[in-house]
């Protein structure tokens, strides 16, 4: 199945709607488009308040909320969020809770199917509890916020597409919001951007079609040339065991030698069992929607420069997360105030959050401001399971499996029931979809002697510290109040899922870093592979986790010697103590920020905001220079080619001659020969790889896949030179080079015209914000029309620092991008800036909707107004939320 239409999952079959939603859409009046709008001015009573709440609203719609308790700021956030988001926020729980058929009919089944297995509502539940207690009343008063705006409003009165989908779901009831709801988002945040997990599964199904040495090549080992986030000088693991007592290395960090196992483990990886088990995952995986995005292109910039490269005297924090694309976008702005800070109340921040989910995610408080990118550490595992009816082997005995009822409701269906088994490693996955045949013939080790492939009857389960119950809740309250580093890295300390770099700025002029995150110590399945590579045999309990890398071993650093801090998805340290992934982005957009910093920095110069900002918007791709160098050395014509054949392709490669590797999207000869030159890796990737991977794994076209192609350039004899499709013919370095210039040509030439100074990689690399229920090709264009946005030509691409990713195996159109921009000044809040990819608001009809939008492709950044005198002179839109029976 290809990503394009995983993606458009729940954007629905909902063929029921087609005539009728667009009859509906036509019919209704403004009265019934309106009516879910928010009330922005004037005074509403809301029940529990302990006082007045003012919300200030400024022109985008953007709200900033102050009171005299953290209860009533939650209740009054909570509203809010319902007032612009309630719809999204509906859809989240469903899919959260594997109940996404009840809102929206059989279409939101198979995604149940997977949710339902996994858990996440059980263990949101289970988590609760847990958490401090000020998170709780946190949670609670949040959602009492959220319930008092629903209080009396029918779906149709709550959001558009209530009306559009009770065309087909019938006596839809809206349910109250509850504080399990707000963590079992996190659980989706944390399943989409967790590390390694796509890799580890397309290893073990690629291990039955090409040789290692081949599966070695597509994941080449990290270039330590492009500088890690922390350098040696920064951040050094612990001394080894031998250098400390005992009892100061837990046992969770002393090495475990692998067993023989691991050749029986690769012969049972090659089976055909096992393979259509790996399989059967892939398709469950994929049934889950990307709600924050996932694969290629998932992933962030950050950085934070200290006060001797900055123009203000103190540090300058930029953050930009690259997630899916989307309307309404991810992040929901929002400023929380307490009229007078105190110890009882001490919030002042501001920044981006998660519609359902109380605080800020990212952004900064009076004191400090911080940044997320994605730090991917390998968190899950996949178990090679051997079994006999509801029993697993474990060591030489069978293991009775945990088995569990889920009753799933489908609206306008009959109800379904699923059986769910989990072996102590995790649920089972491989059970949720009939497989596929996927099988071969090699696996990563040759099979033991006598093991026949096909004897077993294998299944697979999943680990994951998602389904671990944690206190990620906790950090986000902790993080809104922290006043210096130290309580940055205690608030960090519950941050458990998913994983990310943190970077810091204070007003006293610090800077820092921290990895935090729940990250598992295991060993490797195999030999000279790391830990997460492979699958592991389930029955062998050497394989299974043996607890977290403490806290205080994960990096961390302040106030480094470089004056400046780069985390762009790149590798933490060099260090491999303690292990955290192999799956690094390849650091071409980090190096690329880096060098940008020092050149503006040079000779004394100091970096301003609006230079931060331009430097998120830097297009140039870092690897081309590369590739071009390789394509111009090749003769473009062979043995059957006419002059006039090869002066055709020659009109095109020209354009490569004197290009300066930017990637515009206008009309420029930098956007002519940004055109040219990825239709070429287009067509370069599918020529290498199509051929031997199967078509769900084919390139994407992301760093991997240029550090793999780098070093393919330079070994001519690798056997992914040789097309397999031409049987009779071995092509070659060359040809293959060759080959992917003339395709180039002749697709752009039907795609764009003739003439290669009229291209535009603009007109390629669109981006059309969709809908994530109403949005999709099954949904008819009346229906699309009112809830989609776009297409709008974008600049930048896969790998570049303007992070708008494309998969080579799909099209050029942008499938993830910066889902918002920031750049903080700490020494003056309100000379800060920020834009969202969309708007404040997710009713289709509203002012607010894609207001942010224009500005956002365009790169260009609003001021950010913090203090209340300067929030003031912003606002555009006054209300006032009253306690019951005050107004």
């Amino acid at each position: 199945m290809s990503s394009s239409r995983v993606a458009r999952r729940v954007t629905l079959t909902v063929v029921g709607i087609l005539t009728v939603a667009a009859l509906v859409l036509s019919v209704v009046g403004v009265s019934v488009v309106r009516r879910s709008f928010p009330q922005t001015e004037g005074e509403i009573d809301v029940p529990g308040l302990g006082a007045r709440v003012d919300v200030m609203r400024d022109d985008r719609g953007v709200p900033q909320i102050y009171g005299d308790s953290i209860s009533d700021i939650a209740r009054a956030q909570g509203y809010v969020h319902a007032q612009d988001r309630f719809f999204e926020m509906d859809m989240r729980r469903h899919i959260t809770a594997g109940r996404l058929a009840e809102l929206v009919g059989e279409a939101g089944l198979e995604t149940d199917k997977v949710i339902r297995t996994m858990g996440w509502r059980r263990v949101a539940e289970a988590e609760l509890p847990t958490l401090a207690p000020a998170t709780r009343t946190y949670l609670q008063a949040y959602a009492d916020g959220v319930n008092a705006y629903l209080r009396g409003r029918s779906p149709a009165q709550a959001s558009l597409e209530y009306v559009v989908l009770g065309t087909t779901v019938d006596d839809y009831r809206i349910e109250d919001w509850t504080p399990a709801d707000s963590i079992a988002w996190l659980k989706a945040m944390a399943w989409d951007l967790r590390g390694d997990y796509s890799d580890e599964l397309a290893r073990a199904r690629l291990s039955s079609r090409v040789t290692a040495g081949q599966i070695a090549e597509i994941y080449p080992p990290y270039d330590l040339t492009r500088q890690p986030i922390l350098s040696g000088e920064d951040w050094a693991p612990a001394p080894p065991p031998s250098q400390q007592s005992s009892s100061a290395v837990p046992s969770a960090l002393r090495a475990v030698a692998p067993r023989p196992s691991a050749e029986d483990a690769a012969a049972a990886l090659a089976s055909p069992s096992a393979q259509e088990a790996y399989a059967a995952v892939g398709r469950a995986l994929s049934a889950v929607p990307q709600l924050l995005g996932r694969g290629q292109g998932i992933g962030s910039n950050s950085w934070v420069v200290g006060p001797d490269m900055s123009a203000t005297g103190k540090p300058l924090l930029a953050n930009d997360p690259h997630l899916s694309p989307g309307i309404p976008g991810i992040w929901y702005q929002v400023g929380l105030h307490c009229r007078t800070k105190s110890a009882a109340c001490p919030l002042a921040v501001s920044g981006f959050s998660f519609a359902g989910v109380p605080g800020v995610v990212i952004g900064h408080n009076d004191r400090i401001a911080w940044g997320f990118t994605n730090l991917s550490p390998d968190v899950s595992d996949f178990y090679l399971e051997r079994l006999e009816g509801d029993r697993a082997l474990r060591g030489d005995t069978w293991e009775p499996m945990e088995t569990r009822r889920e009753t799933i409701r489908v609206a306008g269906g009959d109800d379904v029931e699923i059986t769910v088994r989990s072996t102590r490693h995790g649920p089972l996955m491989s059970d949720v979809v009939d497989a596929f045949d996927d099988a071969g013939a090699r696996s990563p080790l040759p099979p033991s002697e006598g093991t026949t492939r096909d004897s077993e009857a294998y299944a697979v389960s999943m680990a994951w510290t998602g389904l671990e119950t944690n206190q990620t809740a906790d950090a986000i309250l902790q993080l809104n109040v922290a006043q210096n580093f130290e309580e940055f890295r205690e608030a960090s300390k519950s941050f458990a899922v998913p994983s990310q770099n943190l970077v810091y700025a204070d007003v006293d002029g610090h800077i820092g870093y921290q990895a935090p995150g729940q990250v598992p110590v295991r060993v490797s399945a195999f030999p000279g592979s790391p830990p997460g590579y492979w699958p592991a045999p389930g029955w062998d309990e050497t394989y299974d986790w043996q607890g977290f890398v403490p806290f205080e071993s994960m990096p961390t650093s302040l106030d480094p010697s470089s004056g400046m801090i780069v985390a762009a998805n790149q590798a933490v340290t060099a260090s491999a103590t303690p292990f955290l992934t192999t799956e690094w982005d390849y650091g071409f957009r980090s190096q690329r920020i880096r060098e940008l910093l020092e050149s503006a920095t040079r000779d004394g110069k100091k970096l301003t905001v609006a230079q931060m900002g331009a430097i998120q918007m830097d297009s140039r791709n870092e690897f081309a220079p590369t590739l071009v160098a390789a394509l111009l050395e090749v003769p473009l014509g062979d043995a059957d080619d006419s002059e006039a054949e090869v002066a055709f392709t020659k009109e095109a490669q020209d354009l490569l001659r004197e290009w300066d590797y930017t990637t515009p999207a206008d009309g420029s000869r930098a956007g002519a020969a940004a055109a040219y030159y990825n239709a070429v890796w287009a067509n370069l990737l599918r020529l290498l790889f199509d051929d031997e991977l199967p078509e769900d794994l084919r390139a994407d076209g992301g760093s991997r896949y240029m550090t793999a192609v780098a070093r393919l350039l330079e070994n001519p004899r690798s056997a992914w030179w040789d097309n397999r499709q031409t049987a009779a013919i071995t092509e070659g370095r060359n040809e293959i080079l060759r080959q992917a210039q003339v395709e180039a040509r002749l697709e752009l030439t039907r795609e764009l015209g003739k003439n290669p100074e009229d291209w535009r990689w603009g007109a390629l690399h669109t981006l059309e914000l969709t809908h994530q229920v109403l949005g999709g090709d099954t949904v008819p264009g009346i229906v699309r029309g009112v809830f989609n946005r776009g297409e709008f030509e974008m600049p930048g691409g896969s790998a570049i620092v303007n992070a708008t990713a494309w998969r080579a195996s799909l099209g050029y159109e942008v499938t993830a991008a910066p889902s918002m921009r920031m750049v903080v000044d700490v020494g003056g809040f309100d000379r800060s800036t920020w834009i969202n990819q969309t708007g404040a608001s997710g009713h289709a009809f509203n002012g607010h909707y894609d207001d942010q939008t224009e500005d956002w492709v365009e790169g260009r950044q609003r001021p950010w107004p913090f203090t209340e005198e300067a929030v003031r002179e912003a606002t555009e839109a006054e209300l006032a939320l009253l306690p019951e029976g005050e107004g």
